[in-house]
């Protein structure tokens, strides 16, 4: 659009007015810059507004600084977090729930160096494929040993299996971790915990037989998708099946064959699972496929949460075979995926998705006890001590402040629940609960109360 004039209709809105000088440049007149959004009648403006304003009250960038989850630090750098305790928590929590579910689908914990030579790197391919988006320690041209740290776990886990000969006995064989991995994002691609340059990720990595492909892959997906259904994000997701684009092929290593191979394997198994997908050209990984799900936080922009690939190529460039039931050395398929993607993206995604009032589980402090008056702070006290050994968290707010102002701060932090002591509660030895959705109840016994927490807890109740 060159000017106003071709508006045709009244459903605009000026959003914004600053200065900007002529082309960029301070010698120049100073203009005034005008923003604003125009539709083809006023009630898609106005849906377009709501939507905006309902954004910018879940937008975890915001929210989460303001619920103290996370900051930013201008000397520290760009896409370097420093996660808070409460935001910490949420983690800590998230990651123990996957650890656990992982071992209990038969997955082996591992932990492998933040970084390595430039010769594992070489062998994987990264090196050449992936150089730019790594960061080097040392100079190919003075040093004799240069180092970068890591953007995957892939090819450290490969050692594990290469630790041993391995038999068609010992498959599959599946390896996961709790990764923290190095990525150079550009400066203007990043964006609070969405995307950042040192984040951890819930990876994995599968080494099966070509028969055990299919069901293996099955698995790594129902374990993603009990992930994205337990934390209330499953209904926000969709399905891209990424392929390698033909017209750059020195993006990728591998022949045609080998891709028209690895793509229509997967693609088998992803039409024999009826998996709802879009194809996305050029999105696969530099050496296979792989199913993206993805999800778009509260401004539309979409990206990947998890990823499950389909790789036929790596296994052979470090000499990982296995010996199969004919007595012959064969080379394994690998599985790369995570089950919940990168923490960091997923808490973003969780406070934009709850608008920062997490499901109970989940939340960093679960109850918070006001004493109405000093005389009930020895009562809160007790409180306190029981909820923390029923392994509740819990906080008491002694300060000398009025009941009011105490429980308009713990509703601006969405707390679940408060607990209200006066000497009311002191003479019958109960409790008096504030809850979030304006449930207010007093008698109550603190064991009752007790019990209810413990089963919304167990249950991951959303």
């Amino acid at each position: 659009m060159n000017s106003t004039r071709e508006l045709q209709s009244s459903a605009y809105k000026i959003h914004a007015v600053n200065g900007a000088y002529w082309r960029g440049n301070e010698k120049n007149k100073m203009l005034q810059r005008v923003y604003a959004y125009a539709f083809a009648d006023k009630k898609q403006l106005a849906e377009y507004v709501a939507m905006l304003e309902e954004a910018k009250k879940r937008d975890h960038n915001k929210l989460g600084r303001e619920l103290e989850l996370f900051t930013t630090v201008d000397y520290i750098g760009q896409g370097l977090p420093i996660m808070l305790p409460k935001g910490t928590k949420v983690l800590q929590i998230l990651q123990r729930f996957v650890e656990d579910e992982e071992e209990r689908r038969g997955w082996q914990l591992t932990k492998t160096p933040y970084m390595a030579k430039s010769d594992l790197y070489k062998i994987s391919g990264h090196w050449d494929h992936y150089k730019d988006g790594m960061f080097i320690i040392g100079d190919e041209t003075k040093d004799k040993e240069v180092l970068a740290l890591r953007p995957m776990t892939c090819p450290f886990q490969y050692q594990c299996y290469l630790n041993k000969g391995r038999s068609y006995k010992d498959l599959p064989l599946r390896y996961n971790e709790t990764s923290t991995l190095f990525r150079k994002e550009a400066s203007g691609e990043m964006h609070g915990l969405i995307r950042v340059r040192q984040f951890t990720l819930s990876e994995g990595h599968l080494i099966c037989t070509p028969e055990q492909l299919e069901e293996e892959f099955k698995g790594c997906l129902e374990l993603a998708i009990y992930m994205l259904k337990t934390l209330g994000l499953y209904e926000d997701v969709s399905y891209r099946f990424s392929q390698w684009d033909p017209n750059n092929k020195d993006k990728y290593i591998g022949t045609p064959q080998q891709w028209d191979e690895a793509q229509s394997t997967m693609q088998k198994i992803l039409d024999h699972l009826e998996i709802p997908y879009a194809v996305g050209i050029g999105e696969a990984a530099f050496y296979g496929p792989k199913l993206d799900i993805q999800i778009k936080n509260v401004y539309g922009k979409e990206d990947t949460l998890i990823t499950i690939q389909v790789d036929q190529m790596l296994a052979e460039k470090f000499g990982m075979y296995y010996t199969d039931k004919d007595g012959q050395k064969k080379v394994p398929i690998i599985i790369h995926r995570s089950s919940v993607g990168c923490y960091e993206r997923t808490l973003a995604y969780l406070i934009e998705k709850f608008a920062g009032a997490f499901p109970l589980w989940l939340a960093p402090e679960q109850v918070r006890i006001l004493p109405i008056t000093d005389r009930a702070n020895e009562y809160a006290n007790k409180i306190l001590d029981e909820l923390k050994r029923n392994n509740i968290r819990a906080t008491v707010d002694t300060r000398n402040e009025k009941i009011g102002y105490k429980i308009r701060e713990a509703v601006s932090f969405k707390l679940p629940y408060q607990i209200i002591v006066g000497d009311d509660e002191i003479a019958n030895q109960t409790i008096s609960l504030r809850g979030r959705g304006n449930e207010n109840k007093s008698g109550l016994k603190l064991s009752d109360f007790v019990e209810r927490l413990q089963n919304e807890i167990k249950t991951k109740k959303i």
